[in-house]
């Protein structure tokens, strides 16, 4: 659940105001701080009444959203054996609960986006950093945000990524999303191929 999150770190946050439910999406950064669930903190923009219109006293909820693609029942071989098949949708997803904290400290801010940026940056030749730009104008920049903090105390995850199928209509699950030429079907892909693999090896 943890490396879906670093993965896919674009967070629907669902927290309650006054009017009801609120969603915002906002990129979450995971660290391993808290045992046993870890941290996410992230920022919003000032002018985002999230962080001053929410329950304090309800928990909140972070939805990260991993691979996701629809299953056509063509792609398994048992549609010409039996035609009892119908069409799916496979998906990874993690819920992470916790209370949220407001931190209204440039200081800390400017770590969290450090952080994030480092993160995200990871994987490029030249990674780009905080320092590289402006003092003056990054300064600018964090005072227009307010840094927020989620201490988590539950998770909970589904992968539904065609375990339920024999391994003949895995291995055309597998065939059809590869040949769809798709980034997110070929991700969907990778995963039926590693669950199909812990379940031949005998593990859940």
């Amino acid at each position: 659940m943890h490396e879906l999150i670093r993965t896919h770190s674009l967070a629907t946050l669902v927290t309650l105001s006054s009017n009801g439910l609120n969603a915002n999406h906002i990129p979450l950064h995971l660290s391993d701080d808290a045992a046993p669930f870890g941290i996410l903190r992230g920022h919003v923009a000032r002018a985002n009444p999230m962080w001053s219109d929410y329950a304090k006293d309800v928990e909140v909820l972070a939805v990260f959203q991993g691979p996701d693609a629809y299953i056509t029942p063509s792609w398994y071989a048992t549609k010409q054996e039996t035609g009892k098949v119908v069409p799916t949708w496979n998906y990874a997803v993690v819920h992470a609960y916790g209370t949220l904290r407001v931190i209204n400290d440039a200081v800390w801010v400017r770590t969290q986006l450090e952080a994030l940026t480092a993160h995200n940056e990871a994987a490029f030749a030249k990674p780009w950093a905080v320092s590289d730009a402006p003092l003056d104008f990054t300064e600018k920049l964090i005072e227009a945000v307010v840094g927020i903090e989620i201490v988590v105390t539950r998770l909970s995850g589904k992968w539904k990524v065609s375990q339920n199928q024999p391994s003949q209509n895995q291995v055309g699950v597998i065939k059809g999303l590869n040949e769809r030429d798709q980034r997110e079907a070929a991700a969907m892909a990778g995963l039926v191929g590693k669950f199909a693999a812990k379940k031949e090896g005998g593990h859940p």
